[in-house]
């Protein structure tokens, strides 16, 4: 089951806090959405996925980690990952999305120079 939680980071950076597993299915749909609403309706521009909670990814993870860094780009901001485990961190290095995407060991670094 995948869970995420919104979390904010003063002064205006927002974290979604992820857990579970980002695989194919009707639950990975949920990422996807919540980044759109962040993006659209909210106007938000700084976004974390932070990954500590993360237990496994597969190639539809990966598409919508990239489908979200590039409609936050398309609005003028950026999305910043956080705290991969082993797994996810081998999965995002064999996909190169850590060339596409910046990535920090926990959402405190991500945070700084936002």
């Amino acid at each position: 089951m995948l869970e995420i939680q919104t979390k904010h980071l003063p002064p205006d950076i927002v974290v979604l806090e992820i857990n579970g597993r980002i695989t194919i299915g009707r639950e990975c749909k949920q990422l996807e959405w919540a980044t759109e609403t962040l993006v659209r309706e909210k106007k938000e521009k700084k976004i974390i996925f932070d990954l500590t909670g993360v237990t496994h990814i597969d190639s539809t993870g990966v598409g919508i980690i990239v489908m979200s860094a590039g409609q936050v780009k398309e609005a003028g901001g950026e999305l910043r990952l956080a705290g991969a485990n082993k797994h996810v961190e081998q999965v995002l290095k064999l996909t190169s999305v850590d060339k596409i995407v910046t990535w920090n060991p926990t959402v405190t670094e991500a945070a700084i120079g936002f």
